[in-house]
């Protein structure tokens, strides 16, 4: 369970890391999405490749199939690090501007 839980905690630090590279060029919600989509993509095209492969397989194949609890949090902790970071300077900006 720790290795389960360390490996979704490094793409939890991964994906606030693009998504603090990204926001000056998209702002803090849409680099947050593009850090959750990168690493949805990249666990789609493993589970692909669990398979016998990306062009041996129907299209959805990676979507619906070799989920796991170790691969639903690689992608739900990096979600809630991202909005959670995203919420917190929406509030605070929001705050500022009443003060």
């Amino acid at each position: 369970m720790a290795e389960i839980l360390n490996s979704a905690v490094q793409h939890g630090v991964i994906a606030v890391l693009i998504q603090l590279a990204l926001w000056p060029l998209f702002g803090v919600w849409s680099a947050g999405a593009i850090a959750v989509a990168l690493l949805l993509g990249r666990e789609i095209a493993q589970h692909e490749y669990k398979g016998d492969g990306p062009k041996a397989e129907s299209w959805d194949y990676g979507l619906l199939q070799h989920w796991n609890l170790d691969s639903c949090l690689d992608v739900a902790l990096p979600l809630l690090c991202c909005m959670c970071l995203a919420t917190t300077v929406w509030a605070l900006r929001r705050y500022r501007a009443r003060t």
